[in-house]
């Protein structure tokens, strides 16, 4: 054997061992004295949701430009620009308190087409004059108890009675139909209290209070989804019941509460669009389903369970007001703009399987590799 070969092959006892060479990535973000722990979270799915919400501002920063450029003439009023933005918080308003109950719904694995009736159901029930004669409370208590009662029975037949969310709600959205139409006699029944109908003419600091009561809503709903032991479950009920199960959630249960859940925004909702109209009919909230399912789409929710944001939800509802205002000011029918609708949601969706095939290949991939 060569010197040299014995020179490599054997290092010189007095020099130290030398270790493998190691990656600086791996280090620094386990350290986390660099900046990549943030650069991380951007690239997983926290960052996911940010970059989502960042899309929807863009979206209506492009709609507020196509406005500006259609009707030039309007945006020029310093004065009209700030009243139509308030016009667009008004008529996002109702719809988003619903939308706050649909996402929870959606993400726990359901649907709910029965919102815009219980919305009705709700409004109608407070508004007949045995109601009305308890004065402001009991017209707010009837409302929010109307809504909680109808979503309780949603949850028993879906959770309980085992029945396809889809059918159990359809059944519900006609028959809360009827019975508004029979309560009311298929009148408009108009609020005579004045507490009630001046929800929506106060506008406290120069906001509409139903613009603060939609802010409660959504930072309630924020922080019962986000923060809470009730929104984890949520997203794990709807990700997997079966491993919900496995890991000791009561699915039923669960699947329960959110249906309760989005029944007692519609009472809420009932109330806010009552003082709207100073009146309640079988027709009211007609197609509400649609708006706050089009918004939690629009805002990322899943339709198939398991991922959502509230602020994505909202976002998606002024999105859609926003659309509804540009129109308005265009003198366009309202046929096209619900073809528009249509279209942004079948959009949306496809969005959302692309998406959710790229991750499953993904994961994929990874799994590969790892084996």
């Amino acid at each position: 054997m060569s010197d040299t070969e014995t020179a490599t092959s054997h290092p010189a006892a007095g020099l130290p061992a030398q270790s493998p060479p190691v990656d600086p990535a791996p280090t620094r973000r386990a350290t986390g004295r660099t900046g990549s722990g943030r650069l991380s979270w951007w690239n997983g799915e926290g960052g996911e949701g940010a970059k989502r919400n960042l899309g929807l501002v863009a979206v209506l920063v492009v709609l507020v430009v196509i406005g500006a450029a259609t009707r030039s003439d309007l945006y020029s009023n310093p004065d009209w620009v700030w009243n139509n933005t308030l016009t667009i918080l008004k008529l996002a308003s109702v719809v988003g308190v619903v939308t706050v109950g649909m996402t929870f719904v959606i993400i726990g694995g359901g649907i709910d087409l029965s919102v815009g009736a219980i919305v009705a159901l709700a409004g109608v029930w407070c508004t007949t004059v045995a109601t009305q004669s308890y004065g402001a409370g009991g017209m707010i208590f009837s409302a929010l108890t109307v809504g909680l009662a109808v979503g309780l029975v949603n949850g028993l037949l879906i959770s309980y009675g085992r029945l396809v969310p889809f059918i159990a709600t359809l059944a519900m959205m006609v028959a809360a139909r009827g019975l508004a139409a029979e309560i009311s006699d298929k009148q408009t029944q108009v609020s005579d209290n004045q507490f009630i109908n001046g929800i929506a003419s106060t506008s406290p600091l120069g906001i509409p209070l139903l613009v603060y009561i939609l802010a409660a809503v959504v930072a309630a709903g924020w922080v019962l989804l986000n923060r809470t032991t009730f929104g984890r479950r949520t997203v794990a009920v709807g990700g997997n019941p079966e491993a919900a199960r496995l890991a000791g959630i009561n699915v039923r249960r669960h699947t329960l509460l959110l249906y309760a859940l989005s029944g007692l925004c519609c009472g809420i909702a009932a109330i806010m669009l009552t003082a709207q109209a100073n009146s309640a009919q079988a027709a009211m909230a007609n197609l509400y389903e649609l708006d706050a399912i089009a918004a939690a789409i629009i805002g990322g929710t899943l339709l198939s369970g398991g991922r959502g944001t509230i602020v994505g939800s909202l976002l998606g509802v002024l999105i859609f007001s926003t659309i509804t205002n540009l129109f308005a000011i265009n003198g366009l029918s309202t046929e096209a703009q619900n073809m528009v609708k249509g279209g942004i949601i079948v959009g949306a969706v496809l969005v959302q399987q692309v998406q959710f095939r790229s991750l499953t290949q993904f994961l994929g991939r990874n799994r590969a590799t790892t084996s």
